[in-house]
């Protein structure tokens, strides 16, 4: 009997489940990385935000822990506009330690698309809407992720967002009619085998996926927080940009961060006018609670998956369920 999660994705890059580890900053370090791919998914280090020693050290770590498993990495577009060192520092490594791919999301990837061709990586391209697609093909995307708003972290806000249960399959046959060699990733609500066996029957070739991993023994999110999404069911989360601006990352329009809705975002959510022109006091408060480990005040970075998150094993173990019961579903 063939295999049910064999897809395009996995024979691309030797999966045993169509599974990639979202790269989601300073949580997919190289210990949560390495361990994913040697679980048998594609394993990307969050570059985030382009620090180059972070992404030295976390990378160096991931090869060391994973061998010749996949591994990738993962940038912020439009802060790679800012410094791009970190993604030179890595194309520039020997051909046995290069990523299998990279991803590019939040921002215009074709300005850095021929160097990554040219280093024979595959480039991954994240996006939030159709409009968005034309972009990414052109900058010759041999992955486009389809991402839906229900996803953790950063993403289209509620304005322009688009839900994952319809995003995929729309995309999918865009891609079908106008560059069908391209693989399809699901990103946004993908937290066990049901909703991994759901993103494959809505057409995509795998699935992304971010905070049912952040929710795993390798993962560097602080234990805390952790253990508050643990308690927090999928009503528990909110789309909006006050902890952007509480942490000072001046995001761009239309993006903004899904994270749990704690007591300080709620009590900030009436004073988003005053908070983005005077955000002093309210920066304080977060500070110092981040400091002390209280999540009442500090951010815990999921998705609405968080009402599927009830433990924090290893992530190796985290895959091995979603797999055994994805095949089980589409049995």
């Amino acid at each position: 009997m063939s295999d049910r999660l064999a897809t395009r994705l996995t024979r691309r890059y030797g999966l045993a489940l169509p599974v990639v580890l979202a790269p989601m900053a300073l949580a997919a370090g190289g210990a949560l990385a390495a361990a994913c791919a040697r679980g048998g998914a594609l394993g990307l280090v969050g570059g985030g935000y382009g620090d180059l020693d972070w992404t030295r050290r976390e990378y160096t770590l991931a090869r060391q822990l994973a061998g010749h498993a996949a591994l990738g990495c993962g940038f912020i577009t439009w802060k790679l506009d800012q410094d791009a060192s970190a993604l030179v520092w890595l194309l520039d490594r020997p051909a046995d330690q290069l990523p299998r791919a990279l991803m590019l999301s939040f921002g215009d990837p074709r300005p850095y698309a021929a160097r990554i061709a040219r280093a024979g990586v595959d480039l991954i391209c994240q996006v939030q809407q159709l409009a968005q697609l034309p972009q990414a093909i052109e900058a010759g995307a041999t992955v486009v992720v389809a991402q839906g708003a229900e996803a953790g972290g950063h993403g289209m806000n509620a304005l322009n967002g688009r839900a994952t249960l319809s995003f995929v399959p729309e995309v999918a046959d865009w891609l079908a009619a106008q560059a069908p060699d391209t693989l399809l990733l699901a990103a946004g609500g993908i937290a066990d085998g049901r909703t991994l066996a759901a993103a494959l029957m809505l057409g995509a070739d795998g699935a992304l996926v971010g905070s049912r991993l952040w929710a795993t023994r390798e993962s560097l999110a602080a234990e805390g927080a952790k253990r508050q999404a643990i308690g927090t069911d999928g009503d528990g989360t909110a789309r909006s940009s006050i902890f952007d601006i509480l942490r000072r990352k001046n995001w761009p329009e239309p993006y903004d961060f899904r994270a749990i809705r704690n007591d300080l975002h709620r009590r900030l959510e009436p004073q988003l006018d005053s908070l983005r022109a005077h955000p002093e006091a309210a920066r304080a408060e977060y500070e110092a609670a981040v400091a002390a480990g209280d999540y009442s005040a500090a951010h815990a970075t999921v998705g609405e998956a968080v009402g599927l998150i009830n433990d924090a094993p290893a992530a190796q173990a985290v895959l091995q369920r979603m797999a055994d019961q994805a095949r089980e579903r589409l049995g």
